[in-house]
């Protein structure tokens, strides 16, 4: 329940102009009044209890920085090259479905915005634009998402339909063989407006989700997402298209080296933005198992929880070679269309510029590790103190012993405290006897 003060600052956001908004989050507030419910709750929910829909964003809150300092940053650069393509900034777009839900101008909006931005957009299989659509909004650098139906005819001309319209890569989603428990959608009986049609199947009458009694979309998917999707499937569809392969919803260190087996020229970790399996981990805590397992072999990115700079600088420093957005710009969509992506893209790039000038970096390879500290990081306890440990012991003092140390560090620090305070209370008492004249016990 929103405050006095907390609706009169959305009311402010709401009918002012694009200006008060100083930040991504603030979008979202403006979205869900604007937005019809079950359009918002589509959107903006996640997987049963949601808890990796919560952990996605405060996962990032748990890693600090180190900055470092007296570093000449008066000139910073953020661009950076991903599959041979310049881009203003490591943060792309993510694919989100039906964006004209959002605003009537949907995809064609969040293309335009994209382009003026210089960066990526991805585009859903299930968007309410056409692969054609979209590329006629003008000149771009646009990926195409895909589903895998069980008609592999279909899959085939989608593909090529992208090739045709210029999209420069496949970024396949593997991580839906059935359509996550997302409550929202089953209470609201979710289907599409009957406006509104997925653009890419129109002509294959596929581009209608019928309203059921439970969730429209989960009906679809089960009737035309193909479950049996398996690593020989990646390895196929490279033998049906030139573009490069993504393969979007690793969360391990298995799957990121069956990717790279698989030929995949990238890997996108991402838990669908928490709304398939709840209860895995948020993609910021997965994301340094994966960089290490792929060696470098191929890029890493991230995609889910992403809100400010900082949390791109995070993953920058946990080996992300970017990131994808995919709940701002929808959010901003609703709000104030092409004009509110741009500002959301605007203010991640100055958010993130000004993250590495704080940080001492002035380029993208200047971000390391040591940048940052995670929950997972072995303590940074009594440097000389550990040394010496380390130099008598004749095996090496392992992360376990560590927290031992500190542990008996503490111990040692209350047992210290507690000494002091027992000869304070006796040096108090002595002189308070001697004020007396009383003569001191042996």
């Amino acid at each position: 329940m929103l405050t006095d003060g907390g609706n009169k600052e959305l009311h402010r956001l709401r009918t002012g102009k694009m200006d008060q908004i100083t930040n991504v989050m603030e979008y979202q507030a403006i979205a869900k009044e604007k937005l019809p419910k079950m359009v918002y709750d589509y959107y903006a929910s996640g997987a049963e209890d949601q808890w990796t829909l919560q952990e996605n964003r405060n996962a990032f809150s748990k890693i600090l920085f180190r900055p470092r300092i007296l570093i000449d940053v008066s000139k910073i650069d953020i661009t950076t090259t991903f599959l041979g393509f310049n881009i203003s900034m490591p943060v792309m777009i993510a694919p989100t479905a039906m964006q004209k839900m959002a605003h009537p101008e949907g995809e064609y909006a969040t293309a335009r915005a994209a382009s003026a931005a210089d960066t990526i957009m991805t585009l859903s299989s299930w968007a309410t634009s056409s692969v054609e659509e979209v590329a006629s909004t003008g000149p771009g650098i646009r990926f195409f998402q895909l589903y895998v139906h069980k008609d592999r005819n279909v899959v085939a001309q989608l593909v090529r339909r992208a090739e045709r319209a210029g999209f420069k890569a496949i970024a396949l989603t593997v991580d839906t063989p059935r359509l996550g428990r997302r409550e929202a959608d089953i209470k609201n009986r979710f289907t599409m407006p009957p406006h509104l049609t997925l653009k890419n199947f129109e002509g294959l009458d596929l581009g209608k989700i019928d309203k059921t009694d439970d969730s429209g979309l989960a009906s679809y998917v089960s009737s035309q997402i193909d479950r049996s999707l398996n690593w020989k499937d990646v390895e196929w569809l490279q033998t049906i298209t030139h573009l490069p392969i993504l393969v979007k919803g690793v969360l391990t260190a298995e799957d990121a080296r069956l990717s790279v087996q698989a030929g995949a020229a990238g890997i996108i970790v991402s838990n669908h933005g928490a709304r398939q399996l709840d209860y895995v981990p948020a993609t910021i805590m997965a994301l340094e198992e994966v960089v290490k397992a792929a060696q470098g072999r191929v890029p890493v990115f991230l995609d889910g929880g992403v809100r400010r700079g900082t949390d791109v600088f995070k993953a920058l420093a946990l080996g992300a070679s970017g990131v994808f957005i995919g709940r701002p710009v929808l959010f901003a969509l609703a709000a104030h269309g092409e004009a509110g992506v741009r500002k959301v893209l605007q203010m991640l790039h100055d958010e993130f510029e000004l993250t590495m000038a704080l940080s001492g970096c002035r380029s993208l390879k200047d971000i390391t590790r040591d940048h940052i500290v995670t929950p997972w990081d072995a303590p940074r306890v009594v440097p000389k103190l550990f040394g010496k440990l380390r130099r008598r012991r004749t095996k090496p003092v392992h992360p376990p012993m560590v927290g031992d140390l500190i542990v008996a560090l503490q111990r040692l620090d209350n047992a210290k405290t507690k000494i002091h305070e027992i000869t304070q209370v006796e040096r108090g008492g002595k002189q308070r006897r001697l004020g007396r004249g009383e003569e001191e016990e042996d």
